[in-house]
């Protein structure tokens, strides 16, 4: 991990935090700039390890820390990267151990590649200069993977582009990068958390599923290389790095998002609980108490039903369906295999999984059924949805084999 001058350092601090405690060993890099704005014992107290400065560290018995610090690493992340750095690599320029660094790790043929990762940081005015994009081209050309930059009140007051991402951002962009790509090319489209049944201007009929699980899958299938459209019913979560986020609120909004889509895909996860039905009518204003304590009564009618109407299409994509149960998991979720003609129904007990971070799938398809991970124990639903999401990318290449033969 690299540092090059700017006010951003203050973020790399957390960002070493956040790196470390996601089980990352780092080793950093810190240019005189940087040690203007923060301390090297600051980043050796959170990496645990010495900090590198010069390019003359007589710690090294060869001589060459520009050498030895990226032979076995598994990525160079520069965060912040300033202008003039980014200017220095654009010219291959290597007059300090960080721009060394960089310059000296392997990338060439007869090497395992060493990914190049820069955070930019800098004023509104040097990001938009002709300069400074002309660089940020050329150096993704020559390799690096260049992240995207923030907008909003920069340090000297003026507000605008080029602030550095936040740390949570850099470490999810990081590990996607870092990913294996089994769904490169593939198009996914998800649906994910509850829908809302309008009964009046403040009530409705809704479900207790808080969409964490969907959302994970979304940004599992984003680093294993896909391109991700999710459907959102309403819920309160960030929408995953790179990818496509349509929010709606009722099953029939949903259905009318997803199904001009689906055929355009290759793969349908249907995780959002989608709620059977809705009210046949809607009260203009809140429906009020009228003194005498008789409940009122609503006719209901059936909501259209997205995984089967996906399912159905002809040369459609690859259908995965969730069955959340409260009992008998793998006899509803055979059911629902059968009855929507499915590839594929993950199945999980909703009453103890709504909510929750952590959750525990059943896998059934015709002929097996299989239980993720194997122990059947909850796991955090980001590694869950991993696991699920290399299980479907092996399932929809055998599939497609299958098709083609």
């Amino acid at each position: 991990m690299g540092l090059s001058g700017g006010i951003a350092c203050f973020k790399s601090a957390e960002l070493l935090r956040l790196l470390t405690k996601a089980g990352a060993d780092v080793q950093v890099v810190m240019t005189a700039g940087a040690q203007r704005f923060i301390t090297v014992d600051t980043m050796q107290a959170l990496s645990g390890h010495p900090v590198a400065t010069d390019i003359w560290d007589a710690r090294e018995p060869n001589g060459m820390p520009h050498i030895n610090l990226t032979r076995g690493a598994d990525a160079v992340l520069v965060a912040p990267a300033s202008a003039d750095f980014i200017a220095r690599l654009a010219q291959g320029r290597a007059e300090d151990l960080l721009s060394l660094v960089c310059v000296a790790r392997p990338w060439g043929v007869g090497d395992q590649p060493v990914p190049l990762v820069l955070a930019p940081a800098m004023n509104r005015e040097m990001w938009a200069h002709p300069a400074t994009q002309r660089n940020l081209v050329q150096v993704a050309a020559d390799g690096a993977l260049v992240l995207g930059v923030d907008s909003g009140v920069q340090a000297c007051g003026e507000f605008g582009d080029g602030r550095m991402l936040e740390p949570e951002a850099i470490v999810e962009d990081l590990i996607a990068a870092l990913a294996a790509k089994p769904l490169a090319g593939r198009r996914l489209l998800i649906t994910a958390g509850p829908t809302f049944e309008a009964i009046d201007p403040v009530r409705g009929i809704t479900n207790l599923s808080s969409g964490k699980m969907g959302f994970a899958i979304a940004r599992a299938a984003r680093e294993a290389g896909a391109e991700v459209t999710l459907v959102a019913g309403p819920v309160h979560l960030d929408t995953p790095r790179g990818v496509r986020r349509i929010d709606v609120r009722s099953a029939r909004q949903m259905h009318d998002a997803v199904l001009p889509q689906a055929a355009a895909h290759d793969v349908f996860v249907a995780t959002a609980a989608v709620a059977d039905w809705r009210p046949a009518s809607l009260s203009a204003q809140k429906i009020k108490k009228d003194g005498k304590k008789i409940a009122p009564i609503f006719e209901l009618s059936e909501n259209p039903d997205i995984l089967a109407a996906v399912a159905a299409l002809p040369g459609g994509p690859y259908c995965v369906g969730f069955a959340a149960e409260s009992e008998k998991l793998e006899q509803h979720a055979r059911e629902k295999l059968r009855r929507k003609k499915l590839p594929l129904i993950v199945g999980n007990l909703g009453p103890a999984t709504f909510g929750r971070d952590d959750n525990a799938l059943l896998l059934v398809d015709a002929q097996t059924t299989q239980a993720l991970p194997a122990d059947g124990s909850a796991v955090d639903k980001l590694t869950l949805a991993r696991e699920l999401v290399a299980e479907i990318a092996r399932r929809v290449a055998q599939w497609q084999r299958g098709a083609a033969a």
